[in-house]
């Protein structure tokens, strides 16, 4: 299976809208969990306000992110940029860093269904290292789940910031001593 990486940029909106389907992907997200101002509800957000903020974002060249192709078709997303970008990382106290100016997050992936378990996700991060490098960048943070005790596999609901094995594999560690949660991992970007 060839995957083929492309930047989200306004002309790709159609194929973003077209992975994300009717539903936004997971709960009405469009990706802007992350983003919400203090003070904001989710409930209030997510569904079309989150479209169409996110479609505000992509059309005004202000969303990093990729998307993944399979045969032409979009498989996979990920969302990158500077932690400053996503408020609601510095609001999180156990995501919290003294350094966030600096710092560089990918807080956020999405994977057409038929499509999990194929490496798609780490195809992805692979590409948002070099995405981040190629901007200036010199750290990048992700946010996966903590794996299950029993070995079991994350369940989909909660992979959606991608998980600790997948991060491990690009050299990420974690970034401080916590076991449970969301974890917080980064590495140096070359």
């Amino acid at each position: 299976m060839k995957i083929e990486v492309k930047e989200l940029v306004p002309e790709r909106w159609a194929d973003f809208e077209k992975l994300f389907g009717s539903t936004g992907a997971c709960g009405g997200c469009w990706c802007m969990s992350w983003r919400l101002g203090k003070g904001e509800k989710w409930a209030d957000i997510k569904g079309d306000e989150a479209k169409n903020r996110m479609k505000t974002l992509v059309l005004s060249g202000e969303a990093n992110g990729l998307l993944a192709y399979v045969d032409d078709e979009p498989v996979g997303w990920c969302s990158y940029g500077k932690r400053t970008d996503y408020a609601r990382l510095d609001r999180a106290p156990s995501l919290k860093c003294s350094d966030a100016d600096q710092v560089w997050s990918v807080p956020c992936f999405f994977i057409k269904r038929s499509f999990r378990g194929k490496g798609i996700g780490t195809t992805l991060l692979k590409h948002a290292l070099r995405a981040v490098s190629n901007r200036g960048g010199k750290v990048l943070e992700g946010y996966p789940s903590s794996p299950y005790k029993d070995g079991q596999r994350t369940p989909d609901a909660f992979a959606w910031t991608g998980t600790v094995s997948m991060f491990e594999q690009q050299g990420f560690k974690k970034a401080d001593e916590k076991s449970s949660g969301r974890l917080r991992m980064r590495r140096e970007v070359k």
